[in-house]
């Protein structure tokens, strides 16, 4: 494939590290990448934890510094793209001009899953997925002393601890029955329970919020759906993510769950391709079913597959997914999928926060869950790339270590 232009629609991780693949691999055409957030290209993880807590200064977010993108001759544009004209392949954006493409990916991510209940339109509540929204959270963070985080994934895990950590009175809230319940094993789930408790959390599952109550346009409580009414002169939630599909969408191209993409992470046309938290792809891990995984590992490791591809050296894209979450003084790091497993063996002493969970579905294993063991992480992630060997039985036998085992084994 002879390539002299290649558009890339959306800035974040997935988009940025195609461009920056792109040219590394010594792609001479031209690359657009079309930014709809003001100011350089930035990593998100960090805005629910390290940056509300004045650890890391905004311009250390940046993927790389505004020379990266003249040295590396990558046309940087703030605009929104609205249309695509498949047949012509162009581009349309928002500030009218038209982007030609030899080929076009699309990276356009999720946004957050709106609050939708009476009062959401109070001062006080935020949802955390861009920088503009952490900036309006710090200041208030610092000063508030009944907070409420609905949803107890990841994202409102995180915060938790952090509004915890500066004094604050939090309740979390989730329709679930344990915290991180679409992530993680129940044993996994339990340890970080009994941790956020301990710092003071105060956890409420089996609910939801039947409204917000003001005063004067600010948020001062919320009622559950069980009729408490809990303080609150700030809410956070973090109730999952929809895909940005409407540009696909209104193209004519596949959707299912996102913007559904083959093993090659190619769109249903040819000259359009999908990665990252919008591209719901063929997940080996996951049985062939076809998967949409929201972490930056899948973005950067999709991103790269795609460039390779460009650049003419196709292979199927088969990383092994894996996340990670930072809570407290708690580093969970995760390498495949849980989903559907069936028995788990526990390594380490889970008295010192030092310990992993390995999930198994029909005896072999599907993932390792490691909480500060990044050893059991590494190992984990070099096991579950390869053909399915480990079984719950070998794992279960006394003084069992993952990474010597791991070492063992190696082809």
């Amino acid at each position: 494939m002879s390539l002299s232009s290649v558009v890339i629609v959306g800035a974040g991780q997935a988009g940025f590290q195609v461009a920056a693949s792109l040219r590394q691999g010594g792609f001479s055409g031209h690359i657009s990448l079309i930014n709809n957030e003001p100011g350089l290209p930035y990593q998100r993880p960090p805005l629910s934890k390290a940056y509300l807590l004045g650890k890391i200064a905004t311009s250390n977010l940046a993927f790389r510094p505004e020379a990266f993108f003249d040295q590396q001759q990558i046309e940087l544009l703030q605009d929104d793209a609205i249309t695509i004209d498949r047949q012509n392949r162009h581009v349309v954006l928002a500030s009218g001009k038209s982007l030609q493409y030899d080929h076009l990916v699309l990276a356009t991510g999720a946004h957050n899953r709106p609050l939708s209940v009476p009062g959401d339109d109070l001062q006080g509540v935020f949802g955390i997925k861009t920088l503009a929204d952490a900036d309006a959270l710090a200041p208030r963070v610092k000063d508030a002393r009944n907070v409420v985080v609905i949803g107890s994934g990841f994202i409102g895990l995180e915060f938790a601890a952090v509004a915890a950590a500066l004094g604050a009175s939090v309740h979390v809230i989730d329709l679930g029955d344990r915290p991180m319940a679409r992530a993680v094993s129940s044993d996994m789930a339990a340890v970080f329970r009994q941790t956020h408790e301990s710092w003071g959390v105060q956890f409420h599952f089996h609910q939801g919020v039947t409204r917000l109550i003001g005063e004067n346009g600010q948020i001062t409580a919320i009622e559950t759906t069980d009729g408490k009414v809990l303080p609150a002169e700030l809410l956070v939630y973090g109730i999952g993510v929809i895909p940005n599909i409407t540009i696909a969408n209104e193209a004519g191209l596949a959707i299912e769950n996102g913007i559904k993409v083959d093993a090659n992470l190619l769109t249903s046309d040819p000259h359009i391709s999908a990665i990252g938290d919008v591209a719901c792809f063929p997940c080996i891990q996951n049985e062939g079913e076809h998967t949409r995984i929201e972490s930056v590992p899948n973005a950067m490791e999709q991103a790269r597959t795609l460039a390779s591809r460009l650049l003419g050296n196709a292979k199927p894209f088969d990383a092994v997914p894996w996340f990670w979450t930072d809570q407290g003084n708690l580093k969970l790091q995760i390498a495949g999928l849980s989903t559907g497993y069936d028995s788990t063996v526990r390594l380490g002493s889970e008295a010192t926060q030092q310990f992993s969970v390995l999930c198994f579905r029909k005896g072999q294993l599907v993932a390792v869950e490691s909480c500060n063991r990044p050893g059991d992480h590494l190992a984990g992630k070099k096991i579950l790339s390869r053909p399915p060997e480990l079984t719950s039985a070998e794992a279960s036998a006394p003084d069992f270590d993952l990474k010597i085992w791991e070492l063992a084994h190696r082809p």
